[in-house]
C-alpha cells in the first residue's frame, strides 16, 4: 500500500475522533515542552554559572587562610596564620609556573563623593590583580608599582561604584572620594563584568593599592587572601603545589602537619559546577520524560481502544486483500502522525514557554538545536514504541473472527 494513501487514511481516521485524538496527543505536547523547557534551563544555568567562573580570571590559583587548631581544639576557618608581602615576593620569585600574584586585602566601607553616599567593598592589591582578573578598564589606567609601594591614596571605580557617586555614564577620571574620612583619587573606571554566581555585583567594587587599604584602613600589614594566575592552564597543579610549598616553607610548618591555608583552582571551581550543572540538568530532564512516558501510554491505550473499534473495518479489509503488513503499518502511522504532531506542537510551546521564563523571570535560558532534535526524536520513538504493539495485535487478526465481530 503506497505510503501516501496511508497517511491519508490515518489522518482521516484521527479527524473523525478529534476530541480523542488532541487528549491523546497533549501528553506528548507536554512531554517535549517539558523536555525543551527543562534542558533550556539547565544549560542556561550551565552557561551562567561558566560565565561566572571565567569572569574570575585566567588560570586563576586562590589561597585563603584555613581553620587553625589550638589545644586541640579547631578553630573557625581564617584563624590560621595571615600572608605577608614576603610571602607574595618569595612565590613571586620561585614559583615558576607563577605568572602573577597578588595580596587582597579586603574591607567594607561608605564612600563619599560631592553629595552622595554608597557602602562598597574596597579591595587593596597590586597591580598584576587586574590582569589575573583578566578585568581591563574603561578609562583611565591602573595604579604603578611605585604608587603601590609608597601608599598613594588612589583608587580605580567599579562601573556599580561610579554610577551610583557620579552617575550613570559618568568619567570620574581626576574625582576625589572619601574612604573612611580618607580622601582618594580616582584614576580609572573598570569594565562591567556582572553578577558572580553568587549573585554578587562584581561591579559594586573600589580597588586600591594594597599598602594604601592595609595600613591606613586596616591597619594592619597582613594580607587575608592571596589571587595567582599560572602560566597556562596545563600549569594551574604545578603551580598549586609550588605556591603550597613556598607559603609552607615561609610560615615554617613542620612536616607532616596540616596546612594552615586552603588553596582553590579555576579547574576545580570548574569541575564542581559543571558536575553540579549537569546532575540537575539530567534530573530536571528524567522528570520531564515521565511525562513523554506518559503520553506514549496514552498513546498505546488509544490505539488499543481503536483496534477494538474498527475490528470489523479490519476483518473487511483484510477479506478484501489487505495483508497483515498494510494492517500494521496503517495504524502505525496513525500512531506516528499523533506523535509527530505532538512533538510539533509541544516545540512551539517549550520555545514559548522558555522565552517566557527568560523575560519574566529573568532566568539564564538556552534553547539549542540539540535540545529540540532530542525531544522531537524522543516523542517519535514514542509513537514507534508504544504504537507498535496495538498495531501489531491489528495486523494479526483473524479476518473471519475479525467479520463476526460486532
Amino acid at each position: 500500500m503506497r505510503s501516501g494513501l496511508l497517511l491519508n487514511m490515518g489522518l482521516r481516521s484521527l479527524a473523525r475522533n478529534k476530541m480523542r485524538s488532541f487528549l491523546t496527543m497533549l501528553g506528548i505536547i507536554i512531554g517535549v515542552a517539558a523536555v525543551i523547557a527543562m534542558l533550556a534551563i539547565g544549560q542556561g544555568a550551565r552557561s551562567s554559572m561558566e560565565a561566572s567562573i571565567a569572569s574570575l580570571g585566567t588560570n586563576v590559583v586562590m589561597v585563603f587562610p584555613g581553620a587553625q587548631s589550638s589545644g586541640g581544639v579547631r578553630m573557625e576557618a581564617g584563624a590560621a596564620s595571615k600572608f605577608t608581602a614576603e610571602d607574595v615576593e618569595a612565590v613571586r620569585k620561585e614559583a615558576t609556573a607563577v605568572r602573577y600574584i597578588s595580596p587582597i586585602a579586603r574591607t567594607s566601607a561608605q564612600i563619599k563623593a560631592g553629595g552622595r553616599n554608597w557602602r562598597t567593598s574596597v579591595y587593596g592589591v597590586y597591580p598584576e590583580y587586574l590582569d589575573i582578573r583578566d578585568w581591563p578598564l574603561t578609562s583611565g589606567a591602573v595604579f604603578s608599582k611605585a604608587e603601590e609601594r609608597s601608599g598613594t591614596k588612589v583608587c580605580v571605580l567599579g562601573r556599580t561604584v561610579a554610577d551610583s557617586l557620579f552617575g550613570i555614564g559618568s568619567d570620574p577620571i581626576g574625582q576625589s572620594i572619601r574612604i573612611q574620612s580618607l580622601p582618594f583619587r580616582v584614576v580609572g573606571v573598570l569594565s562591567t563584568k556582572g553578577q558572580s554566581s553568587f549573585g554578587q555585583d562584581q561591579d559594586d567594587i573600589v580597588i586600591a593599592p594594597f599598602s594604601t587599604v592595609a595600613r591606613k584602613l586596616l591597619a594592619t600589614f597582613y594580607a587575608q587572601s592571596l589571587y595567582a594566575a599560572a602560566t597556562s592552564a596545563d600549569a594551574i597543579p604545578l603551580a598549586s603545589v609550588q605556591i603550597e610549598d613556598i607559603l609552607r616553607r615561609q610560615q615554617r610548618i613542620p612536616d607532616g602537619e596540616a596546612s594552615p591555608f586552603s588553596l582553590r583552582t579555576q579547574t576545580e571551581i570548574t569541575q564542581a559546577a559543571t558536575s553540579m550543572s549537569t546532575t540537575l540538568t539530567l534530573l530536571l530532564s528524567s522528570i520531564a520524560g515521565i511525562s513523554l512516558l506518559v503520553g506514549g501510554i496514552g498513546i498505546m491505550n488509544i490505539m488499543l481502544v481503536s483496534v477494538t473499534e474498527r475490528t470489523r473495518e479490519i476483518g473487511i479489509r483484510l477479506a478484501l486483500g489487505a495483508r497483515g503488513r498494510d494492517i500494521l503499518l496503517q495504524f502505525l502511522v496513525e500512531a506516528l502522525v499523533m506523535s509527530f504532531a505532538g512533538g510539533l506542537i509541544g516545540i512551539l510551546l517549550g520555545v514559548g514557554v522558555s522565552a517566557l521564563l527568560a523575560s519574566t523571570q529573568g532566568w539564564a535560558v538556552v534553547v539549542s538545536p540539540a535540545s529540540i532534535a532530542l525531544a522531537f526524536g524522543f516523542s517519535a520513538a514514542t509513537g514507534i514504541f508504544f504504537g507498535w504493539y496495538p498495531a501489531r495485535k491489528a495486523a494479526r487478526l483473524n479476518p473471519i473472527e475479525a467479520l463476526r465481530y460486532e
